[in-house]
């Protein structure tokens, strides 16, 4: 096992990292931007370095000094969390080169699913079903219109390089196609510097349902079951749960079943993902895989009993797995809410200085942080400041109980989207499992879903 790592991210998701570390008795490297001097990952830290100013192209993306640092506090490896650096092949390159362990697969495999285009013709090979669609870059928007008629509209415009929802608009017809290819590449440009898009047919009213997955360096492969984060605005998830309501056990076993199958395909290793959607029938198709850790990895831990970072941490330093498939067990239902520093109706992001924060506690409340009373939330990242997490005997008491914390959950100084959480959490279509993907956009938005 490792004695010191660096972990290449901030917020909730460095603290996590950091808690895993201390229990296990290894010493913390954080790197912080000139915006986050006093943020909580770098409190917990054993130690903390500035690494550039306050955009995350100067800090958390500068990977030459990220990978310096790592060099001068004698890490000697890396866990790059969520977004950011987490799915950059050549970051994970950069520090196979400097002989410094990347907490994750290997560049190869991050480099072809990282390509959505490139993992469609991957899992289309290794024998699973995806979504019609192309498996090549579109010219322009007048291929784009012409192959969307092929398929059949409505279709789903994605940028190859994608992720987080971004870079992902839907076309009923070949106006809003043209319309559409414009921006979105420039936005793909933009924030992936990839403007590769392609199309594939848009299911109506799907389930997304992922499979976690974990991969060890002699390839043995086991997924720790499913989670449903059908909850979502603008394609960024908000609501996610373990296990999901809507699967069956003929289902979620043969969803497994096939997201190992992927694994092994790809020579898959460390912590993983592959994500479906599933239509009202409990049709699965391939739409992505993460190959880092998730945002909701938390719901996982809660039905497992299994601590994801420390199993990422013990197969990236060469340990097996110990785990066979019949022994993963699942007991209990887990929801994780993402609360976000956004005004709740308008979703804009609300900056500024937190002056009370109060969170709920109770033995089946779980609180993921990235802020603490007076921590200032700038307008450069993510406005994700905190994740809560809840678990039940069964998901009617799960949600009895996020309910209450929900309501007994305190931040002044800003705007927060707890509001809206607790509408969704509140309405009688989520507490019976009918919630698909236009959830939150009929109803949040326009209240089109009747109760």
């Amino acid at each position: 096992m490792f004695s010191k790592i660096l972990i290449a991210n901030r917020g909730e998701i460095a603290v996590r990292v950091i808690r895993t570390c201390q229990k296990l008795g290894i010493k913390t490297v954080a790197v912080y931007s000139e915006a986050d001097t006093d943020a909580l990952h770098v409190q917990m830290a054993d130690e903390a370095y500035l690494i550039g100013g306050a955009r995350v192209n100067e800090s958390y993306l500068n990977m030459e000094n990220i990978i310096e640092v790592a060099k001068q506090s004698g890490a000697e490896a890396i866990h790059p969390g969520y977004g950011l650096l987490s799915e950059n092949a050549s970051f994970a390159m950069e520090c196979e080169q400097v002989g410094i362990t990347f907490i994750g697969p290997s560049p190869d495999v991050i480099s072809k699913m990282g390509s959505k285009i490139e993992a469609r013709k991957t899992i289309e090979e290794a024998g699973l079903p995806i979504v019609p669609g192309i498996a090549y870059p579109l010219s322009d928007a007048e291929e784009a219109s012409m192959i969307a008629s092929q398929i059949g509209f409505p279709v789903m415009l994605k940028a190859s390089a994608g992720g987080g929802g971004i870079g992902m608009q839907i076309a009923h017809n070949e106006e809003e196609m043209k319309k559409a290819f414009a921006g979105n590449q420039k936005r793909a440009n933009d924030f992936f510097g990839d403007g590769a898009m392609y199309v594939e047919k848009f299911i109506e009213n799907p389930r997304h349902i992922e499979i976690q997955l974990l991969a060890d360096n002699s390839g043995n492969v086991i997924y720790l079951w499913e989670r449903e984060c059908s909850i979502q605005r603008r394609h960024q998830k908000v609501v996610e749960e373990a296990p999901s309501p809507f699967l069956d056990e003929i289902t979620r076993r043969k969803m497994g079943e096939a997201a190992v199958t992927a694994a092994k395909a790809i020579g898959y290793k460390n912590a993983g993902t592959i994500e479906f959607l599933v239509d009202e029938h409990r049709n699965f198709y391939f739409l992505e895989m993460n190959t880092r850790l998730q945002v909701e990895h938390p719901v996982t831990e809660e039905i497992t009993g299994l601590d994801l970072v420390e199993w990422q941490l013990k197969i990236a330093s060469g340990e097996p797995l110990t785990l066979q498939q019949s022994e993963v067990k699942r007991e209990g239902h887990a929801i994780e809410v993402r609360i976000y520093a956004e005004d709740p109706k308008t979703f804009f992001p609300s900056p500024g200085q937190i002056s009370k924060l109060q969170v709920p506690t109770g033995e089946r409340v779980r609180n993921d942080l990235a802020v603490h009373e007076k921590s200032k939330v700038t307008p450069f990242y993510d406005p994700m400041i905190a994740k809560l997490i809840v678990s039940g005997e069964n998901r009617e008491q799960a949600i009895q109980i996020l309910e209450k914390a929900l309501k007994e959950y305190t931040i002044e100084g800003i705007k927060t989207n707890i509001p809206m959480l607790q509408d969704v959490v509140g309405h009688v279509a989520y507490k019976q499992g009918r919630t698909t993907t236009n959830f939150v956009a009929e109803y949040i938005q326009t209240k089109k879903i009747k109760q």
